[in-house]
């Protein structure tokens, strides 16, 4: 039995003529007799009453015409259902990211994700960039969004592209004496209580204090860089994090520049590169949309990468 066979019997319902059911269907009345009869053995009960009036639906054909509906239903629904998986448009993206990632660009990202795709189940997870790498290499998360580049067993497996660059700024209390100052100096950093993130504290900021690497071992330690400036206004140090982080809205903290200026490592996205899902390819385009530059370079590594070239032809191959 095929969905065509469900579709004679229901147009024969509905024009009660095998010559009028057959127009519609736009085949000839022979073929569509046929059918309708072969039908009726396989079902081994008979569907239509043939009458000088018309044909019409026997008690059985009309229990069958009911399931008809309903499964020709279900086969159109599962036809757009699938068509909307292909494109994007349903299914599931699982994302770990750093709290500074809040303020740009993941904001104006996520929020064009969910407009756009409103069927997309979003699992979000604040992590610090070592766990967050880690859990997306263990395929526990489908997007990692972090500072600087992914390290373990199967890093080479990720594409990993810069969606943002930061230098370094300190806060402090507006009671604090460095509160209406533009820039602080590294050497009066050095003498102060200091308020970092873990993963800071751990890698990137060490070269900062290269001569005394210990005015880290006593920092007091943020999940992130809201705490960072909480901690910063409470007056218990005076925090150092990322140029965004001057977009947390608060009037009791001020901002200044370090001196020399402090590069961080870019804020990085990641993924798997064997990952086709469609609706990681539907965020990747959305990225690109938000975050300058990402589109070119995101080419540049998909091109390169071995695992998308065994999938996929090259870029702008036809």
């Amino acid at each position: 039995m095929e969905a065509r066979h469900l579709r004679y019997a229901l147009a024969l319902a509905e024009h009660q003529h095998f010559g009028r059911a057959a127009a519609s269907l736009g085949i000839a009345q022979p073929p569509l007799s046929t059918q309708i009869a072969a039908l009726e053995r396989e079902v081994g009960e008979r569907l239509f009453d043939r009458t000088p009036r018309g044909v019409f639906p026997t008690a059985a054909g009309e229990a069958f015409l009911a399931r008809a509906r309903s499964a020709l239903a279900e086969m159109s629904r599962a036809s757009v259902d699938a068509s909307r998986a292909a494109r994007g448009e349903t299914g599931r993206l699982r994302i770990g990211f750093i709290g500074s990632a809040l303020l740009a660009p993941l904001p104006d990202v996520l929020g064009r994700f969910r407009r756009t795709h409103p069927d997309v189940r979003l699992t979000l997870q604040e992590l610090d960039s070592p766990a967050s790498s880690d859990a997306l290499l263990a395929g526990e998360l489908d997007v990692a969004v972090g500072r600087g580049s992914p390290r373990g067993a199967g890093a080479e497996d990720l594409i990993t592209v810069p969606i943002g660059a930061d230098h370094l700024v300190a806060v402090v209390s507006t009671a604090h004496p460095f509160a209406g100052r533009p820039s602080v100096g590294v050497d009066q950093l050095a003498r102060e209580p200091l308020v970092v993130s873990a993963d800071a504290a751990a890698s990137y900021l060490r070269p900062l204090f290269g001569a005394d690497p210990a005015v880290l071992d006593g920092a007091a330690i943020a999940r992130d860089i809201h705490t960072i400036a909480g901690l910063a206004a409470c007056c218990a140090g005076v925090g150092l994090g990322p140029t965004r982080m001057r977009l947390l809205a608060r009037n009791d903290v001020w901002f200044c520049d370090v001196e020399p200026r402090f590069r961080l490592p870019d804020l990085r996205m990641s993924f798997r590169a064997t990952d086709s899902s469609p609706v990681l390819a539907a965020f990747l385009a959305i990225v690109r949309q938000n975050c300058s530059d990402v589109g070119t370079r995101l080419d540049e590594l998909l091109a390169r990468h071995p695992a998308v070239a065994e999938r996929q032809p090259p870029l702008g191959a036809p």
